[in-house]
């Protein structure tokens, strides 16, 4: 074995993981994965049946990434030009969704909690509870923790499923802490 896994990883049948790879704790790799080499699998990470993943992935923990959806890593991609040194960072904050066949342009953040919708481009760095659809994608409102549209029409408003009450000030939300 030429990779490593957590005692408390699970890697199912039949999965294939390049050398230099690594599966944390509480993490899952179910069945049919092909994990590329030196990928980092983040603490309680969920990589559903048949996925396949390059060389070099890294997939942070507690973030949902859809079917299909894509990171981009330069701005003006050309295959006959090298531009390995132009890679553009993106960061995907704790909480964060993000749809089937959503594509995140490099350099874009997307913020804690923020919910990108499927087949979403996005263009721009999404804040934190932020809900984003569309092409390019563009913000529709919030969402809570749970993965709920807020619709804040008061000073504070609750979750409909979890009850955590949400403020918004100056267009940034921020959870009540009670």
């Amino acid at each position: 074995m030429d990779y490593f896994a957590h005692e408390t990883a699970v890697i199912d049948e039949g999965c294939k993981i390049g050398a230099n790879s690594k599966v944390w704790h509480f993490s899952h790799i179910m069945p049919n994965c092909s994990i590329g080499k030196g990928c980092n699998i983040g603490q309680n990470c969920v990589i559903s049946p048949d996925v396949i993943l390059a060389d070099n992935v890294k997939v942070q923990n507690n973030v949902f990434l859809g079917p299909s959806m894509v990171f981009t890593n330069v701005i003006n991609p050309r295959s006959a030009i090298v531009r390995r040194d132009q890679y553009l960072k993106t960061t995907v904050k704790k909480g964060a969704s993000i749809g089937a066949n959503a594509t995140i342009v490099c350099g874009h953040d997307i913020g804690e909690y923020a919910f990108v919708g499927a087949g979403a481009v996005v263009t721009k760095t999404v804040p934190a509870y932020a809900l984003v659809v569309g092409n390019p994608a563009k913000q529709i409102g919030w969402i809570s923790e749970y993965g709920h549209r807020l619709n804040f029409n008061e000073e504070n408003i609750a979750c409909e499923e979890s009850g955590e009450k949400y403020r918004l000030e100056k267009r940034v939300v921020s959870k009540v802490i009670i």
